[in-house]
């Protein structure tokens, strides 16, 4: 099993990282809460985002993008997962994360399943959990 991801490891993945998938990234009308203005500063820091939202079934695009409903659905290629659900409904992800082979799928601060984690890596996919994405870039690149 692969170990807790350290400093350098982290800087390797923002580093090589240019395609971010938002699971459960929230609107703009939701501007003050994490789920929308992490993703909202990657943006902003140069990463493409796509967004897909696990609610808001009528938007079409958060942050000027098209949304997506599954990550199988989205075209191409994604170098991270960010995830912004509760641990307990993650496993329910699981299979669509395992479809779409992600380099890592990353869990917000306060988000940590050791489970799915467990399941991803076996899957030979990088794993960060409970550290919150934007904190991160900004510490370690910015």
């Amino acid at each position: 099993m692969q170990p807790e991801v350290d400093d350098s490891g982290l800087t390797q993945i923002l580093r090589e990282t240019r395609r971010i998938a938002v699971l459960g990234i929230k609107t703009e009308a939701h501007a003050a809460q994490a789920a929308f203005y992490v993703p909202q500063y990657m943006d902003a820091a140069g990463y493409e985002i796509v967004p897909v939202p696990v609610y808001y079934p009528d938007v079409q695009s958060i942050l000027g993008r098209p949304v997506y409903r599954t990550l199988a659905a989205i075209p191409g290629a994604i170098d991270i997962v960010n995830v912004f659900r509760r641990p307990q409904d993650l496993p329910v992800h699981v299979a669509d994360i395992l479809g779409k082979r992600p380099r890592c799928v990353w869990l917000q601060l306060g988000i940590r399943n050791d489970d799915v984690a467990t399941a991803l890596r076996a899957a030979g996919i990088i794993v960060v959990q409970d550290r919150c994405l934007m904190v991160e870039h900004r510490r370690l690149l910015g």
